[in-house]
Order: structure tokens, then sequence, then C-alpha cells
């Protein structure tokens, strides 16, 4: 039988890290899939898919609009996001120990997210079924409550996210690169989704002008004006939901970062240190904190997030320099020596 070298078992303790190793760990399908799924976030983004499927149909044999946009675009912008959102939650929740109370915990709080996103789905595509806005509308009784109610199922829907997120702080999710990657995306989408809050208060004249309207998306203009396509951000003002997109989607992005790394540590020797995998995510996670921190400044500004100007343009190009050169010193320096198990030969 051909001799063959293989490293010896891990020895952590529960609930933490893995020693920092040298070895490539590109992610494996199983490695990269949960233990299990949490079911009721699955079926939720399988309803968001039918309703994805719906609501394109809507855009093209439904004429009307609603704010100078179709009266689908809406209702299908949020079936794309709470779907990719639930997938993603539901994947996060997987990864906790199974049968651990924080796994049990973490079920219920994805659970009554559940709920909440529901709610919110529901209100939405209720009012554009009736060619109505559902967002930031208090001109009637109905319509305050309605705005009301989607405003509790969301504030629900971000406590229960921050739950799952500090749990993910009490459980081992791979090497240093990894667990970072992960709880810092879920922090900041925290955050991302944070910024939907700041869309609330009255904008401009809405209280010497009251015309049934409190809040909007845009920052210095009424909401309806000229904007990009399919995402329907201004191209003249500041926009709120540039930043709470990009925070949110730190969900997916940085996890997918740490995977791409483990990947490339295949090809790329460089990247099969560990300590230099867990740089180059720390300057990811700082970079894309910075951004989403820069583009809220942006929008409060009233700047169009397509004509980026005077402070604002300086420190984008300041970040992405920094990161940039952050990024090939990382590539260039020593890492230092690691700590590895030294491997045995077995028959």
């Amino acid at each position: 039988m051909n001799a063959r070298t293989v490293s010896p078992p891990s020895r952590t303790a529960p609930g933490s890290e893995p020693m920092l190793s040298p070895t490539p760990v590109g992610p494996a399908l199983v490695d990269l899939l949960p233990a299990r799924w949490h079911r009721p976030l699955v079926i939720l983004a399988a309803v968001m898919g039918g309703l994805v499927i719906l609501n394109i149909a809507g855009l093209f044999l439904d004429p009307r609009e609603v704010t100078n946009a179709p009266v689908w675009m809406k209702p299908l912008k949020f079936a794309l996001s709470i779907g990719i959102y639930s997938l993603t939650l539901a994947w996060l929740i997987g990864r906790l120990p199974t049968g651990s109370r924080i796994a049990r915990v973490a079920n219920v709080a994805g659970t009554i997210t559940v709920f909440g996103l529901a709610i919110e789905l529901v209100i939405i595509d209720g009012f554009a079924l009736f060619g109505d806005t559902s967002h930031f509308t208090v001109s009637t009784p109905f319509h305050a409550a309605m705005w009301s109610v989607m405003a509790v199922s969301i504030t629900v829907v971000w406590v229960m996210s921050l739950l799952v997120a500090a749990l993910l702080f009490r459980a081992p999710l791979g090497d240093p690169a990894r667990s970072l990657g992960i709880r810092a995306g879920t922090i900041i989408a925290l955050g991302g989704m944070a910024v939907a809050f700041l869309m609330t208060g009255p904008q401009g004249d809405q209280i010497s002008n009251y015309q049934g309207i409190i809040g909007a998306h845009t920052v210095g203009l009424a909401d309806g004006g000229p904007g990009l396509p399919l995402v329907g951000w201004s191209t003249v003002a500041g926009d709120l939901r540039v930043p709470h997109f990009v925070g949110m989607h730190a969900l997916q992005a940085l996890p997918l970062f740490v995977f791409l790394l483990e990947v490339l540590a295949r090809k790329i020797p460089a990247l099969r240190d560990a300590r230099r995998r867990l740089r180059l995510m720390l300057v990811a996670v700082v970079t894309f904190a910075a951004a989403v921190a820069l583009l809220t400044v942006q929008a409060l500004m009233g700047q169009s997030v397509v004509a980026p100007s005077g402070i604002i343009l300086f420190g984008g190009l300041i970040l992405t320099t920094s990161a940039a050169i952050a990024a090939i010193l990382i590539f260039l320096l020593p890492v230092g020596s690691t700590r590895s198990a030294p491997a045995k030969t077995v028959g």
C-alpha cells in the first residue's frame, strides 16, 4: 500500500476557531451546505420565486404606474430581495450546531422573521393590486394603519436578524477568515437595513405643505423623479435606497468573497496561508463598511450616486486606493510563521 500523508484531527475546543493553517481549504460543495436548512425560510424563498414570476408578468400586462414607476416594479424588487434574504438567513441558521440551544433560539427567530416578511409582502402587493403606493402614505386612517403595521413588522425582522447575528458569534463557523466574513456580513447587513429608518422621517416641505406623505427614498426632491433603470435610484438627488441595498447585501458579498479566496487557494500558493486570507478578509470588511457609510452620507447630502463630487468623490478615491494598496502589501509582505499540526505518515 502506498504511504499517504494526513494531518491529525483538529483539537479545538467547542465554540473556538481552528488554528491558523497554511493548508489550502478550497471548499467542496458539501462543506458550504449547512447540515440543515431552516425550512420556513426556504419555503418563503420559494414563494418569493413564484411572486417574482407573477410580478414580471404584471410589468408586461398591467400598464398602470405609481410614483412614475410601473405598479408591479416595487413588489418585484421586494420579492427578489426577500427571497435572497430568506435563503441566506436559512443558510446561516443551518450552520449553527444542530440541536444546540443557540440553534433552537435561531430557529424561533427565523420563523418570526418569516411572518414579519410575509406581512410586508402582503401589504405591498395588496396596495399594488389597487394601483396605490404602500410606502410613506398616511393620507387616510387605513393608509396610516397599514404603514404602521409595516413599520412594526420590519422592526421585528431587524431585531430577529440582530439576534441571529449575535448567535453566530457563539458558534464555530470555520477558519478565522471565514468566521470574520460571515459575522461581519451580518453586522454590516444590519446597518444597511437600519438605513431604511432614515427614510421614514419628514422630507423637505412635507410638514409645511402636507400632502398625506411622510418620508421618502430620496433626499432633496420628492420620490418619482428620474432614476436608474430597474432599481429606480435617483439620478438627480440623494437616494437612501443605495446604502440600504449595498449594506444589506454584505450578507451575501462577504461570505462569497471568503469562499472565493478559499477556492483560489488551490491555484494561488500565497492564499494557502490562513493569516493572509484573514488579512485580506479584514481589508474587505473595513472597505465594505466604509463604503456603506460613505454612500449614506452622500444620500443625506442630497447627492446622486451617479454624480459624486467634493468630499464624497475624494473619500471614494481614498477608500479605493487604500484598499488596493493594503491588498498588494498583504501579498508582498511575509505573514510570519504559522502554527500547524505536524503531518504523520500512515500506511
